[in-house]
């Protein structure tokens, strides 16, 4: 007999929703988290209905006691290294040396974002060097800001954020490369171009005071959008065979499937609209999906 219905790997938003489902669903479910959730250093979490201006720490701390109360989800604080495709299911293996089993298994292992070598912007990130202006747009509208961006992206980047505020500066880190129609609509609408490379980011307890360029000169802010590549939490995905976008998420069907038959996978990994929302919602998909192959597996 296999150890539980469904593994999860993954504590944060998509993999505890995926537990409530399927606790809810009365299975066996083991949670597997290693603790390291990708927004620990945002101090407020925002579009998120009902729970507008919650710590990320406070939601989650929520969502364990509620997922908790379920007899048959069992959570451990622990990092799964490897896992592999057995007969009847998968099976998982932990750091501490645990081995667990299970038919099916969810991936909700999340990302890495990958810090430019810039002083003070990972001090920053997701305090005042930000990423998404619907999580965070309105606490900043019509301050000082700025976006960190070049070409194409920086442009549109851009444009998207003069949205909540005309006070916007685009910063190219070097020479520009927007075309001249780019160049022409970011003047019409006020926003200047500041090409002189960064140097550094001044901040105080990761709220940024001013952009520091090459050359000594000082440019004051107040917050910073930016966007940073990123890359998946782990191996386990590569490990299981997984197919990848071009973006390098998870693929996964509309239902949360991946193309491997028993895995699923949910949340950031999978998609770049990185909001709780958007991984509570897919959570729960992936939870209801896998207790539905349960159920059509055992009338088979």
């Amino acid at each position: 007999m296999l150890d539980f219905d469904a593994i999860i790997i993954g504590g944060s938003y998509a993999g505890l929703s995926a537990a409530m489902a399927l606790g809810r669903s009365r299975r066996r479910v083991l949670l597997l988290d290693a603790g390291r959730p990708c927004n620990r250093q945002t101090p407020h979490s925002h579009n998120f209905l009902t729970q507008d201006g919650a710590t990320p720490a406070a939601l989650r701390a929520q969502a364990i006691e509620q997922v908790g109360h379920y007899p048959t989800v069992e959570l451990r604080a622990e990092e799964a290294i490897a896992a592999t495709a057995v007969a009847d299911g998968f099976q998982v293996e932990t750091a501490a040396g645990s081995c667990f089993t299970a038919p099916k298994l969810l991936l909700a292992t999340g990302v890495v974002d990958q810090m430019p070598a810039l002083p003070g912007f990972a001090e920053c990130w997701g305090i005042s060097v930000l990423h998404c202006p619907y999580c965070h747009g309105y606490e900043v509208r019509d301050q000082r800001l700025g976006v960190i961006g070049n070409g194409d992206v920086g442009f549109e980047f851009a444009r998207l954020i003069h949205n909540w505020s005309p006070r916007l500066t685009l910063f190219t880190d070097g020479l520009a490369t927007l075309n001249p129609d780019q160049q022409q609509a970011l003047a019409r609408h006020g926003i200047a171009v500041v090409e002189t490379p960064l140097a550094g980011i001044a901040h105080t307890r990761g709220q940024l005071q001013a952009l520091q360029l090459a050359g000594g000169a000082a440019h004051p802010l107040d917050a910073v959008f930016a966007r940073v590549p990123f890359e998946q939490a782990g191996t386990l995905a590569r490990q299981l065979g997984c197919a990848f976008t071009e973006m390098g998420h998870v693929q996964v069907d509309d239902m949360q499937r991946t193309g491997v038959s028993g895995l699923f996978a949910a949340g950031d990994a999978t998609t770049p609209f990185r909001a709780v929302s958007a991984a509570v919602a897919a959570g729960g998909k992936a939870g209801a999906l896998i207790n539905m192959e349960l159920i059509a597996e055992r009338f088979r």
